[in-house]
C-alpha cells in the first residue's frame, strides 16, 4: 500500500468539501466534518497504481476524493472487474463486517485521492451518528445486489446480452446526455469492458458490433455513445429502470 498523507491546515477545507460529497458522511454537520478531515490521511495514486492487493488485510474504509479505482480479481490467469467506483464513493465496505473480498485488488483508473479512514473512526463516527451505519447497511444491501446480479448474467447470458446489460448500468451510473444521445463518461477499452462481464477482449468487439448493427449504440473518439436505449434492453433480454429521462 502506498504511503499516505496527511493535509496542511489550508487545504482542509477543500477536503471537508470532498468528504461531504460521500453518501454515508452526508449526515455529520460540517464541523463533524472538518474534524474527520484532519484526522484521516490521504493516498494519491497515479493512473494504472495499485492501492492495494489481495496480501492487504488492514480493515479500513476507503473514501474516493477525486478519480476512479477499479476493484478485480484474477482467477486462472484472467482479470475479472468487481467493481468501478467513481468520485464520491467509497470501497472496502466488506472488510469492516469481516467479510474479506479474497484475491482483490485496487488500482487506480485515472490520477485518484483517497483518503483512509480506520475501522475506529468509523466506529466510533456511528456511535454518534446512527444515520451513518444506516447508510452503510444500505450500501451493503446494494452492492451484493449489484455481485449476485453481474454473476447471474455470466451465468446465462450470452456475450452480447451481458454487454448490453453493462452499459444499460453504465448509463445509470455515469450516462449524461448529449443531444439524442446518452454517452458514457469514462473511455473504457474493450479489455475493460471485457474483465467486467467475464469474455475476452475478441468476444466484446464481436458484441460491440452486433450492438452498432441492431442500432442501439455507436462509438465516437472511444467514447460510448447509446442511442436507443430500448434496443439496448432488448438485447440485454430484459427491462431496466433506467430514469424515464432516458
Amino acid at each position: 500500500m502506498l504511503q499516505n498523507e496527511q493535509p496542511e491546515e489550508g487545504p482542509i477545507e477543500e477536503k471537508a468539501r470532498l468528504l461531504s460529497l460521500i453518501s454515508i458522511l452526508q449526515p455529520l454537520s460540517w464541523d463533524e466534518i472538518r474534524d474527520l478531515a484532519r484526522r484521516i490521511p490521504d493516498v494519491r495514486l497515479g493512473k494504472g497504481q495499485t492501492l492495494y492487493t489481495p496480501k492487504y488485510r488492514s480493515g479500513m474504509l476507503f473514501l474516493l476524493l477525486e478519480g476512479q479505482v477499479r476493484l478485480y480479481e484474477v482467477a486462472q490467469g484472467r482479470e475479472f472487474t468487481l467493481l468501478v467506483v467513481r468520485t464520491g464513493e467509497l470501497f472496502g465496505e466488506m472488510r469492516l463486517v469481516n467479510q474479506q473480498v479474497q484475491g482483490a485488488y485496487a488500482q487506480a483508473l485515472e490520477p485518484s485521492r483517497i483518503s483512509l479512514m480506520s475501522r475506529d473512526i468509523f466506529d466510533r463516527t456511528v456511535l454518534r451518528r446512527p444515520e451513518v451505519g444506516l447508510r452503510m447497511v444500505d450500501l451493503l444491501s446494494e452492492r451484493v445486489a449489484q455481485y449476485g446480479g453481474r454473476l447471474a448474467d455470466i451465468g446465462i447470458k450470452e456475450v452480447h446480452a451481458r454487454l448490453a446489460s453493462l452499459i444499460l448500468r453504465l448509463v445509470e451510473s455515469e450516462g449524461t446526455r448529449v443531444g439524442g444521445e446518452i454517452r458514457i463518461s469514462t473511455r473504457y477499452t474493450h479489455y475493460q469492458l471485457g474483465t467486467m462481464i467475464g469474455a475476452n477482449r475478441e468476444a466484446v468487439t464481436n458484441a460491440m458490433t452486433q450492438l452498432r448493427v441492431s442500432g442501439a449504440l455507436t462509438t465516437r473518439h472511444r467514447y460510448i455513445h447509446v442511442t436507443d436505449v430500448n434496443a439496448l434492453k432488448k438485447a440485454a433480454g430484459a427491462m431496466s429502470d433506467i430514469e424515464s429521462e432516458y
